[in-house]
């Protein structure tokens, strides 16, 4: 199983005064249509989606799969190098990876860089979140 639910607070930088910000409107205008693309190419029955709230741009992220889809990790991971202003986080959980098979995961991410962490508030899945088998 493959389980990922996040969001990124899209952000061409991770500064600017007021009189940079309607050039930086501008360019981030720029990076939305790009992420935009590549939202509609991915498009699939989970969600991914990206929207203006309140003047600021949000990507949105969830699903759940039968197997691991390393492009939802890789278009996270891209959206920090279009916008490396952005941050956000990507909770996952993927019984197919060795090195996280039974726990959730983060992957954060903070000026466009992504780092991965354990999410201890939901791991280990077993016995946090699921009962041991019993055979």
């Amino acid at each position: 199983m493959f389980e990922y639910h996040g969001w990124i607070n899209v952000l061409e930088t991770a500064g600017a005064d007021d009189e940079d910000i309607r050039l930086e409107e501008g360019r981030l205008n720029v990076i939305a249509e790009g992420i935009q693309q590549r939202v509609e190419e991915i498009a699939s029955p989970h969600l991914l989606d990206l929207r203006r709230m309140n003047g600021a741009l949000f990507l949105h992220f969830g699903g759940q799969r039968n197997h691991r889809d390393p492009e939802v990790l890789d278009f996270f991971r891209e959206v920090g190098r279009r916008a490396p202003g952005s941050y956000g986080l990507l909770h996952v959980r993927d019984d197919e990876n060795p090195a996280h098979e039974n726990e959730v995961y983060v992957l954060r991410m903070v000026r466009g860089e992504v780092s991965e962490h354990a999410e201890p508030m939901l791991s280990p899945c077993v016995p946090v979140l699921e009962d041991p088998l019993h055979g």
